[in-house]
């Protein structure tokens, strides 16, 4: 994903805010407005491969890589960057056998006024979920090991609800995912787990998106014509978009806050915008209503996306929604988009910055 020195982005869990791993480093950004909120130098860090943030607290889970890391590829370092000195801003440090490809946070309130804080970590065909205490960070233990397919890519994904956590990652057959409800992993560590599985494509999967409640998740192949929905309950095919005729390299897909829409973001330099629930927005093709059979039948009675919106091609990007019908897409040459959406298909461009080049003295 590298660019302009940027090695991965990612929104935090409400999409307000989003992370920058680099080569010099890390930083944080909030959307609207757009302002850079924290940067860690290349002294303090290293060169960074991956940062998740924790909502909007100063947690951060850092991995180094690049050209220049000071810390290992198979360490994960939790950070609270309220803390100046670099020695008391490192929490703790979890070590595992293998590169991280992945890292993802989830937060579960107390009663007692703390939180419980699963760790996902994602190597290249397993994932190693340990808890940890907010009060108490030296608490940390290993809760389970899940074996994947092999997942270059570290494809995993948590939805945020604190009642319903649904972890979605790789299956072991070809196409597959599979589901845990990962506050039951939480307690019953080192149990046996037995997940949900979906047989989602033919092909490889190369994207996963899962909805704030966790009851919807979105997939798609390598392939990257078709993005599937599916029920995370009872495992049902909720609805087939698809983004366009030819093959694609897909970056990002996300929900909208409700499940309303979805955005995806691909190699062709296209974001495009879907209905979820309100189907009937989705554009359908001209030729819907002749008697095609087969496979030429699917194609012709797809759901096409209701809006779009371009960006540079082969530039990796993120996309999410913001308020009011807007799509954010944050790209890794430093090119900030903000676009507004009408349910009958106008897309208008709001905002346009460089957000590298950003920088201000604000604090969360």
């Amino acid at each position: 994903m590298s660019s302009r020195g940027v090695n991965n982005l990612r929104f935090n869990q409400d999409h307000g805010c989003f992370s920058c791993a680099m080569e010099s480093g890390v930083r944080i950004y909030n959307v609207d407005p757009l302002t850079e909120k924290l940067r860690l130098g290349i002294e303090s860090v290293g060169s960074v491969s991956q940062v998740e943030m924790l909502q909007r607290t100063n947690l951060l889970a850092v991995v180094g890589g690049g050209a220049m890391p000071k810390f290992a590829e198979n360490a994960v370092l939790l950070l609270d960057d309220s803390q100046r000195d670099m020695q008391k801003k490192l929490v703790m440090e979890i070590t595992v056998s293998q590169p991280v490809l992945g890292v993802r946070l989830w937060r579960k309130r107390e009663v007692e006024q703390k939180s419980f804080i699963s760790l996902i970590v994602v190597l290249r065909n397993q994932i190693c979920v340990f808890g940890i205490y907010s009060d108490d960070p030296q608490s940390a233990k290993h809760l389970v090991t899940l074996d994947t397919r092999d997942n270059p890519k570290g494809l995993c994904e948590v939805s945020p609800a604190s009642d319903r956590p649904i972890l979605a990652y790789l299956g072991h057959k070809r196409g597959s995912l599979q589901l845990l409800d990962l506050s039951k992993a939480c307690a019953q560590p080192n149990m046996s787990m037995s997940p949900v599985t979906i047989n989602a494509h033919q092909n490889e999967l190369a994207c996963l998106a899962i909805n704030q409640d966790g009851t919807m998740v979105a997939t798609a192949s390598t392939k990257g014509t078709l993005i599937r929905i599916f029920d995370t309950v009872n495992k049902k095919q909720l609805i087939e978009l698809r983004r366009g005729a030819d093959p694609a390299t897909l970056y990002c897909i996300t929900f909208s806050p409700d499940s309303s829409f979805l955005c995806v973001s691909s190699d062709k330099g296209t974001v495009h915008i879907f209905a979820v629930k309100d189907e009937k927005l989705n554009k359908r093709s001209t030729f819907q209503k002749m008697n095609f059979l087969g496979q030429i039948g699917q194609y012709v009675e797809s759901q096409w996306g209701l809006a779009s919106f371009t960006v540079a091609a082969e530039c990796a990007c993120i996309c999410a929604f913001g308020p009011h019908s807007s799509v954010i897409a944050v790209c890794v040459d430093g090119s900030f988009h903000k676009y507004v959406f009408t349910p009958d298909g106008n897309c208008n461009r709001e905002a346009y910055d460089v957000y590298l080049d950003l920088g201000d003295d604000l604090e969360f």
